[in-house]
């Protein structure tokens, strides 16, 4: 079980650092200008106060996965490092369902594939 948990957690540590980093390189692309805004920094105070669909609307954002379409955008493209941060989790899994099904260990490849189908279930938008 110790192998398993540490495969587990090496994944992991690097998910969580490539997010990190796209995180970061997105922030400062956007703070430097370097990646041109969506919605304009000067023009942020007028939509500040608007609902979220409503600043949806006006400044014509998709939603859902929609973002993807602007992740070359400074204010959005913060966005794929958060994407990262939040499924860096998945692939870890797989690992761990390769090692328990190797293993013959039915009862956790079952529970490691049914956590890695409500993720990516709820990931995919179909609930909402």
């Amino acid at each position: 079980m110790k192998e398993a948990a540490f495969h587990y957690a090496r994944w992991l540590e690097w998910g969580v650092r490539a997010g990190v980093v796209v995180l970061l390189v997105g922030f400062i692309a956007y703070v430097s200008g370097l990646l041109p805004a969506h919605v304009p920094l000067e023009q942020l105070p007028q939509f500040w106060h608007l609902p979220a669909s409503t600043y949806l609307e006006k400044t014509a954002t998709p939603t859902g996965w929609g973002w993807l379409a602007l992740a070359y955008k400074g204010d959005l493209s913060g966005l794929l490092g958060i994407s990262i941060l939040l499924g860096c989790s998945l692939l870890p899994l797989m690992r761990l369902l390769v090692l328990y099904i190797q293993r013959r260990d039915r009862v956790y490849a079952g529970i490691t594939l049914a956590i890695a189908g409500v993720m990516v279930l709820a990931a995919s938008g179909v609930l909402t």
